[in-house]
Order: C-alpha cells, then structure tokens, then sequence
C-alpha cells in the first residue's frame, strides 16, 4: 500500500507540473495586467493582450496606447512586461501598421525602459541598460517568421525582460482629423526550448568622411569572425541622403560571397538573404557603403543628425543554443587591401523605384489640396493681414493691422514714418485661433505697433514680430505685455548693424537660437544676430541691371527655416523666385524659379517630410500668370499642386503658413481674411477611430486576435455578443480548456479517497499513534508539493545617454528612416505697402 501512495504522489507532481506548464489565458494575462501599466482600451478593445494556445505557447500583442503625434517625423515608444517570468522564446512578429500612417516600427528587448509613461518621446532613450533591437517592420511589410528551431530568446535569468515598441510616424497628414493610433505588433512566444539562437551582427563605420563634392567615396567594414559557425537569413542597410548602395559579403579563401545588397533610399526593413549563408571561424565578414558628396560644400562625417552620415549593415543570424551569443559587432577595416578584389556589383546603385522614394523621404507627389469649406475664419473682422504662425500647440497666430493701413501717405522719401500722430496701433493685433473652428483662444499686442508685417514663433513658444513703421524687431513673450527683446532703433530707418529699413520677417533657429531677419524695402539683406541680439554677420545686395544674381535681392520679404538641412530659404519677391543659403556660412545653396510664379513671389513655408508651400502676387498689365500658392518638393524644386480658394479670391496673398499635417493657411493682406486649405486625400486607413471595436479571428493555428475599429459605435451588448461568440469560436478550435482541468482534477479525487480510506485503516489498527504518524508523514510531503509552485537577448549598447556624435553616429539608430501689391496702372488705389520711391517699375509694398 504504501508502495502505492508514493505513485500516486509522484503522479501528483507531475501533473501538478504539466497544469503549471499550461498557462491559461486568463492567468497569463492577469500576470500582464498586474505587471504592466494601464494600456487604452482603445488599442486593445474586447480582444486580449496575451493568448495562450497548446500547453507552451502564447501570443502578446504590443501596441501604441492611443497616440495622436503632432508633428511629422515624430519618434514615440512605449513599453511592456514579458508576462512570464521563466526562459521563452519570440518566434513570430505579425505586424499592426500601415505605410498611410506609420513610416517605420522598430522592437527592442531589455531590462528597465527608460521611462515608466504609457509612452514617451523618443529621444528621451530607449532603455535604461543595453538595447536588444529584435523587430523592424516598414512599408507594409508582411509579417517576419524566423526559421523553424530558432527563436529570439528572452526572460528567465539573462534574457530581457521588457519590450519597448517605437514607432516612427513620418508624414502625419492621416492624422488631421485628430484619431489616435495603435500600430504595434504581435509576438508568437514559446516556451519549448529551441535550439537555435537568434542574434543580430552589426556592422558599421565610425570614422568615414565625405568630401564635398566627390562624386563616390566609399566606406569599407572588415573583421575576422572568431566564434562558433553562424547561420545568416536577414540583412538590413542604413544610410541617409548622401548613401547610394549598401553591400555584405562574406569572404572564404578569397571567395566573395553575397549576403545582402540594398539601396539605402528604399524604406529599411529586414530582407531575407536570398540563399542563406553560413560563416565559419575565421572567415571574413565585409561591407561597403556607397556614397555621393555632390551637392554639399562641407565636409559629412558619421554622426546622428540629419546632415550627418552613417554606414550600417546588419545581419540576423542564428547559433547553436549552447554556443549562442546574442550581438556581435564590427567596427574596423581589417584588412583594406582586400577590398580591391570586391565584386564590381558593390559600387553599382540600385535602381530605386520613384514610388518607393516618396515612401523612404515621406514625398508625395501626387499631393493636392484645396480650400477647407467648413473653415469659419473668412467671417473674422481683420484689419490688413500682414503674417501668420503656428505655436506649439498648432493653434493659428495672426498679425494684423488693426484700423492702420499702408498706403502712399505713410512714408516719405526717406522712409521715415509720416503718420506717427495716429499714434500705436489700439487693437490687440496678435490674435490667437483654433485651427479647427477659428474661435479665438488668446489676444495680445495692444499699443505697441504702428505697421505689422512679419510674424515667426520660436522652439520656446514666444512671438517675434517686425514693424515696417517702428523699423524694429520684437519678440514678445505669450503671457507679457512688454517685449522681451527689441533690435532697431524706434522709427529711425538705416543701414548699419544696429538699423533696420523695414524689415520684413524674422526667424530663429530651434537649435542653435540665431536669429535671422530679412531686411527689407529699401536693404536688401539678410542679418543674424546672436540669440542675446548681438550682431553676427550679414549678407545679400540690391539686384543688379540684367538677371539677378545669387545673393541679390529686390525685397527680401519672407523666410521659411529648414532646420534638418541647416538652411534658410528667402522669398525674393520681386525678383519672383525663392533662395536658399546655408546657416552656417550664409553659402548659396540654389534658386527656385518657375514661370508660373510671374514677378512676385510674397511668401515662402516649409512643411517636415519635404514640401514648400508659398504665394505669389497678382500679374502686371498684360501679363496671364495668376495669383495663387504652391506646393514643392523641396529637394527637386518642382511644382506639385497649384491651388486658389474657392469662396472669394485672392487678391494680394501675403502670408502663408503650412502645419506638420500640411494643413496651409494663407493671409491676404487686401481681402483682411485668412483662408485655410487642407489635403484632399482620402484618408481610408485608420489605426484607431472613434467608434466600436470588431474583433476578427485569424487562423486557429495562429489563434491571434486582432482588435479593430468600425466606423460607427455599437451598444455594449453588441460587444459583449461578440465577445461571447468569439470564445465560443475559440472552444471550437480546440480541447476544452474546462475539459482538460476537469480530466486533470479526477485523479486527485481518486487520490484523496484513497487516502481517507487508509488513514481510517491505520486509525483502527495502530489508534492514536497511528493517525500522529500519518499526519507527520503526509504534512510533510504536501507541504513539499505546496513549495513547488512552480532567460535574453543583447544587440549592443546603440543609444548612449546622451545626444549627438559622442553616440559613435548612433542617436538616431534606433529611430532609423532617417531611417527636408501691385498694380503698375493703379498703384495709387492700393491701400497695402507703398515703399516710397518707388523703383523704376511700379512697385506695390507689403
């Protein structure tokens, strides 16, 4: 009998160890939910986070939180727990995006995030610790399944123990109807021990310069591998703009073997290697980028910005459990006389498809807006429009002009303010609006100009304005009544350092805190000034007789920064056209001219992701080119769409503004009215939108559930129907999970019978004694069974704690994509911007 106890306690234990090796969905995901911070229940609907299926695998979806980014090229993560504290292993990603909404995904594995927000901007880290990158997904991408045995290993003793998702949201126009956003992916887990590891061999240059103007430099990786064999399956390239074609190689004997080959300027997700390559001790891994200098005038070295360079190629590989190593990375040229014998393939560019360039630098040629009916901003009661911005918080910021106009009688021959005894101007004339619905949130600026003009908001929210009257340069704080910093001298117009002659705008660079002024009717040029308002240098001369030159300006009227490329372009209005210069060293870089922009153009504004908006005036006498604005790709120049409002019309369009989603909105200065004009894409994607939630079963063999969103809102009893079906579909697919406990459960009755039986046994035969030994014995073996209640991934250290090139050119590395008045006839008639004299041809001021 008592040979008999002990199998039936063993069989106890084993299967009490097979019910802990079943994690039921419901135990599973209220360990997730214990662990994890309060996700939107948006993203995740009735469908659930975690899903187990067959005793040892499970699901994890891992989605944004119901995020609405508001401004392009936007870089947001979030995290989650590993819901399981013992040794598993990622097998699958299913992907939850859409190339309309999302340019590129990235997933990293590690121990501490490095913060504890729903989610959080980027740029403040990844990771605490080392940063695993386990995941890229890009341009619809289909879903990446690794070779069966190999699995990307996480929790138990070594392996991460969060995952952070960060999802990089290129071209925001999807979102300007303000939905919120859930792309993610979803993990196939496992805990069945697989035998083969993957890894992630990072291989990149750290010290390569271009010089200007070259037209191909390349940039060569070598090392000797050192380990147990590896098998390769996946590669991935990375380079910016200057980067043509990205090419590995393993070298054996001498042999060249190809592992990947890629133009960096297609969107950069995994590729698998199309016949898989195995490296053994001792070979060579190789690499080489391609890149072009032509177009710069410095020198690009590796760094983490925009203008920046980097060389990167990875490759996903597997290893033997035993011998695995999680990262491995090259970083030297070992041999450089080697690389005269790499195959001619390797300084080939890649043909790139035009579609797939739109994509990578987030273009769209096929861009068209048109005038936003439902915007009431047409009824407002302005006084002469003279500049538009957008604060932080993309509300719409107007300067006007109050009751004051410009007109023949406000300057004399010297550009002296005549009409000084009207005194400033009385209305608040900066006004502040929803860009939805024009109602006005904030007013300021009472008596304080005489003539607005020029309007631009800095990194930190505050108002720079210039007055063409005052002859003076303010920035004005949101809350303050009095400037915070003034440049000119009060109604005194010149030409030195310390003067201005009616300047006409103004802008300040979010990075370094320069300040640069277009300076204006009667200078032709452009200034900058420290942030402290300490002259720096200055540059740009009246236009010449004949075609003007670079540098040469007729009313330098507007400015538009382009901050990642570090230049400064300039309305040159009167000489109808658009130039540009470098920040740094006031360089020329080019000329934008078209026929259609007649012989003014007013007003210049870039949009992130690569577009130009601006405006041109109305033609001369005998001249058919109309008044309209104009949208551009940046980096060719070329005119994209053309638009006009449809209710009233342009008549001298001063000011143009273009948001991060590229809603424009553009103020004319005669008309008084501000208009707005928004894409006309149809945005038929959604992540998220604001209605009820259906959910969509995948294959019983994937048994992962999707949550996805209807156009229109259900009752709950809908979804709790639903609900209910969808697990009724899910017993379905499978053993009854209630079966399988119930059939578990049936021998530990049988046991504790058993046991009841023979304690009343050894009560009749032993007494007293007998029950003390039986309790002493057993208490001892099921407390031993109440006792028994029951690793990672490394990628290398990409993100340092800090920004710029002493991240070795990996700031961004996570974060890849980067992974750009007149009437010559009736001139007198006009109430808007006289510039006395005027110039031989009737020129109209504003």
């Amino acid at each position: 009998m008592a040979g008999l106890i002990n199998n039936l306690l063993i069989l106890i234990l084993v299967l009490q160890n097979i019910c802990l090796g079943f994690r039921s969905p419901l135990s599973v995901f209220k360990r997730y939910k214990d662990a994890t911070r309060s996700l939107s229940s948006e993203c995740f609907g009735s469908a659930r986070p975690v899903i187990s299926f067959r005793l040892s695998d499970f699901t994890l979806d891992i989605r944004m939180p119901g995020v609405t980014p508001k401004q392009s090229d936007t870089y947001l993560c979030m995290s989650v727990p590993l819901p399981v504290d013992d040794e598993a292993y990622v097998v699958d990603f299913k992907p939850h995006a859409s190339m309309d909404t999302v340019h590129h995904m990235l997933l990293f594995g590690c121990n501490e995030p490095s913060s504890n927000e729903n989610y959080w901007d980027c740029d403040e880290g990844i990771c605490k610790d080392k940063s695993n990158i386990l995941y890229a997904w890009a341009r619809n991408a289909p879903p990446t399944r690794l070779p069966k045995g190999v699995g990307f290993r996480v929790g138990g003793e070594t392996g991460s123990k969060f995952f952070v998702l960060q999802v990089h949201y290129g071209d925001i126009s999807a979102f300007r109807d303000k939905h919120k956003d859930c792309s993610g992916v979803t993990l196939h887990l496992t805990h069945q021990k697989q035998p083969l590891i993957a890894g992630m061999y990072l291989m990149m240059s750290v010290n390569t310069v271009i010089p200007p103007g070259e037209k191909e430099v390349d940039a060569d990786i070598a090392c000797h591998y050192k380990r147990f064999p590896m098998h390769l399956f996946a590669y991935r390239v990375h380079t910016h703009r200057l980067g043509k074609v990205v090419s590995g190689y393993r070298v054996r004997n001498g042999q060249w073997t190809l592992i990947g080959r890629q133009s960096p300027q297609v969107p950069q997700a995994f590729y698998p290697v199309e016949h898989p390559v195995d490296v053994s001790y001792d070979d060579i891994l190789a690499a080489r980028c391609v890149f072009s200098g032509e177009g710069r005038t410095t020198e690009t070295h590796i760094g983490g910005t925009a203008n920046d360079e980097m060389c990167n190629f990875y490759i996903m590989y597997y290893m033997e459990a035993k011998h695995a190593v999680s990262y491995i990375t090259c970083t030297q040229n070992a041999n450089p006389e080697m690389f005269r014998n790499i195959p001619q393939e390797a300084n080939i560019p890649i043909p790139v498809k035009p579609d797939m360039l739109k994509m990578a630098h987030g273009h769209h040629e096929d861009f068209h807006i048109e005038e936003a009916m439902e915007w009431p901003g047409l009824d407002l009661k302005l006084g002469q429009v003279s500049g538009l911005a957008l604060d932080r918080e993309n509300n719409l910021v107007i300067f006007h002009r109050g009751d004051h106009v410009w007109d023949e009688n406000s300057f004399d021959s010297k550009f002296v303010y005549q009409q000084r005894g009207l005194g400033p101007i009385e209305q608040n004339t900066i006004l502040v609006l929803n860009p939805s619905n024009a109602e006005l949130l904030h007013s300021t600026g009472r008596n304080l100009f005489y003539l607005p003009h020029g309007l631009s908001i800095d990194k930190d929210g505050n108002y720079w304005v210039t007055d063409v009257a005052l002859h003076q340069v303010f920035k004005l704080g949101v809350d303050t009544k009095e400037p915070l910093l003034i440049l000119g001298v009060a109604l005194q117009p010149g030409s030195d350092h310390s003067h201005f002659c009616q300047p006409t705008d103004v802008a300040v660079d979010p990075v370094t805190g320069s300040i640069y002024v277009s300076d204006g009717y009667c200078n032709s040029r452009i200034i900058q000034f420290s942030p402290n308002g300490l002259y720096i240098k200055q540059w740009g001369e009246e236009t010449s007789s004949g075609k003007a030159g670079p540098a040469q300006f007729r009313i330098p009227h507007s400015l538009a920064l382009i901050p990642e490329l570090s230049q400064l372009c300039v309305a040159d209005r009167e000489n109808g056209r658009i130039q540009c210069f470098r920040l740094e060293t006031a360089e020329f870089v080019r000329e934008i001219k078209h026929k259609s922009f007649g012989r003014e153009l007013f007003a210049v504004s870039y949009a992130p992701g690569g577009l130009l908006f601006a405006v041109n005036g109305m033609p001369y006498p005998g001249e058919s080119e109309p008044v309209q604005g104009f949208v551009m790709n940046f980096s060719t120049g070329e005119i994209i769409d053309t638009f006009i409002p449809l209710r009233k019309s342009f008549e001298m369009p001063h000011d143009i503004v273009a948001s991060e989603d590229k809603t424009v909105f553009v103020g004319d200065v005669h008309a008084r009215t501000v208009w707005k004009f928004a894409s006309s894409e149809k945005m038929e994607h959604r992540s998220v939108k604001k209605a009820g939630i259906e959910v969509q079963e995948i294959k019983a063999s994937e048994t992962v559930v999707e949550a996805r969103l209807k156009n229109n809102p259900e009752p709950t009893d809908t979804l709790k129907k639903q609900e209910k079906q969808h697990l009724v579909r899910r017993a379905s697919t499978g053993v009854s999970f209630v079966l399988i406990t119930t059939l578990l459960i049936i021998p530990i009755v049988i046991l504790l019978a058993i046991l009841v039986f023979i304690r009343w046994r050894k009560t009749a035969v032993y007494g007293a004694d007998g029950e003390h030994k039986l309790d002493s014995n057993s208490g001892r073996i099921l407390g031993r069974l109440r006792g028994k209640a029951g690793g990672g991934l490394n990628l290398g250290n990409f993100f340092a704690s800090h920004k710029g090139y002493s991240r070795k050119g990996f700031d961004r590395l996570s974060t890849e994509g980067s992974d750009q008045e007149k009437d010559e006839d009736d001139g007198s008639d006009s109430e808007e911007e006289y510039s006395a004299p005027p110039p031989p041809q009737a020129l109209s001021s504003s």
